[in-house]
């Protein structure tokens, strides 16, 4: 079956009666990653092919999608874009939701899907590259005001704990029963949740939550990170409905190699971590 372009592809749409707060939250976040996330890269050679990859549009500041547009941008995004570069491929990228995101790759209806976690449920279902493009922290969040500190998953048996719904967590976590979970729809539901006191403690990725924090003071004032779950990679999955997924699941390998021995991965990392003070 061959992967259709991304105009055959529902585009994204946001949701509908975003408060003024949330718009004013996600121009923000926009802003900040256009300020100065992307920087010059090496010239690559001239693509002599173009696939279709689709990225979660709320994950910021790794893969998001701006108010009024249809594509994500982010860390995650340049890193696809010129390690396939690096090959002469070129990319034509789709923001959606991560659980439609890896609907779309399993299926086949795009090449890949990214930021995927490779867990013992997903494993069998995409073709993997051996290196992920990044690490990011799995953390857990609580209220300041109960001073909370060094708090394990064992510490949350018996707690109300927030997850957001579509994401992928350890089996520790998702098959422990003693654990009381509480769904949300979206990582910003989820900080709200823990805000207000509707859950104990929830679990978040750190530097995404931090950026939400940082253009929310009521947030950045309430929450906080209290304990670590585990330092996780973060994969394209790519199809195994096409026989393209293999193939191109190697080459993105070998654009990864490459932007690791020139040092432009690093570099941009690296600028990253500047942009958010770590």
């Amino acid at each position: 079956m061959p992967i259709p372009n991304a105009a055959q592809i529902a585009p994204h749409t946001p949701p509908r009666g975003p408060t003024r707060c949330r718009r004013r939250t996600a121009m923000a976040v926009a802003l900040w990653l256009a300020a100065g996330l992307a920087l010059a890269a090496p010239k690559p050679p001239a693509p002599t092919e173009t696939v279709t990859i689709a990225g979660e549009d709320d994950w910021a500041p790794y893969s998001h999608v701006p108010p009024g547009s249809s594509q994500p941008v982010g860390l995650a995004v340049d890193i696809v874009r010129e390690a396939f570069a690096t090959q002469g491929i070129a990319v034509r990228f789709v923001g959606v939701p991560f659980a439609r995101c890896l609907y779309l790759a399993k299926v086949g209806r795009v090449a890949g899907c990214f930021d995927a976690t490779l867990v013992d449920d997903l494993r069998d279902d995409y073709h993997w590259h051996p290196t992920p493009m990044f690490h990011e922290e799995l953390a857990i969040f609580g209220r300041t005001a109960d001073r909370h500190a060094d708090v394990t998953l064992a510490d949350l048996e018996g707690r109300t704990v927030g997850y957001t719904l579509g994401y992928t967590y350890p089996a520790s976590f998702r098959q422990n029963p003693r654990i009381r979970k509480v769904e949300a729809k979206s990582d910003q539901q989820l900080l709200e949740m823990l805000r207000s006191g509707r859950v104990d403690f929830i679990l978040i990725n750190t530097l995404p939550a931090w950026l939400r924090m940082s253009t929310q003071p009521a947030l950045r004032q309430a929450v906080g990170r209290v304990g670590v779950v585990s330092q996780d990679g973060f994969w394209v999955a790519f199809t195994r409905a096409t026989p393209d997924g293999e193939r191109l699941s190697q080459r993105f390998e070998q654009g990864l190699a490459v932007l690791r021995a020139n040092g432009r991965l690093a570099e941009m990392q690296a600028a990253l971590r500047r942009r958010l003070g770590h």
